[in-house]
């Protein structure tokens, strides 16, 4: 019985570092058995990919670690040059938006008035939100101020809002779709 109890006790963490030599816990005496046979989920990958963080204009640096096409772990770059290795708690915490169990995987519309989301494809959401800009801009559109003195050529029918995770490039390349559909009020939060 008191062997049981002593080995008990030196199995102990916290035991173990007051008696050891590790009266820190930075070694032998933070070790279990069961920590002594995990594996680094970094250890077991296929692959490792670089990619940015999505949630920010910050555009930290990962790397995501990929085994049988499934992503097991996400963590910071140490070579970006704007995170040098280090990610916010929403950057270090993406693993969990790629393989969320709630994750959706289609487009989802609720009809107007409707009580519940139907899953469409993404060929057809997109004619959707394509017939819907169309409409909008020839039903908005003005072509002349109401004096009939100045052209317009604009419709007020609709605007844009770039995303904080959109670069430069990507707005620019929205700021020149828009003003082609003859939108005025196009803005965006890019910071990269």
């Amino acid at each position: 019985m008191v062997g049981g109890f002593r080995k008990l006790i030196a199995s102990w963490p916290v035991a173990r570092q007051l008696t050891g030599d590790d009266r820190l816990g930075l070694s032998d005496a933070a070790k279990s058995a069961h920590t002594e046979a995990l594996t680094p989920r970094t250890e077991t990958a296929d692959r490792v990919v670089g990619s940015i963080c999505p949630y920010c204009a910050v555009g930290c640096g990962q790397l995501v670690y990929v085994r049988d096409h499934k992503v097991t772990q996400i963590e910071g770059d140490p070579a970006s040059p704007v995170s040098r290795g280090r990610l916010c708690p929403k950057g270090a915490a993406s693993e969990q938006l790629v393989n969320s169990a709630s994750r959706e995987y289609s487009v989802k519309y609720r009809r107007p008035h409707g009580l519940r989301w139907e899953a469409l494809s993404l060929d057809q959401a997109m004619d959707m939100i394509a017939d819907r800009v169309i409409a909008t801009r020839n039903d908005t559109w003005e072509e002349m101020d109401d004096r009939q003195e100045l052209t317009l050529k604009r419709t007020l029918g609709f605007a844009h809002l770039g995303g904080a995770t959109l670069d430069n490039e990507e707005n620019y390349l929205l700021k020149k779709l828009y003003t082609a559909l003859g939108a005025i009020q196009i803005e965006n939060q890019a910071r990269i």
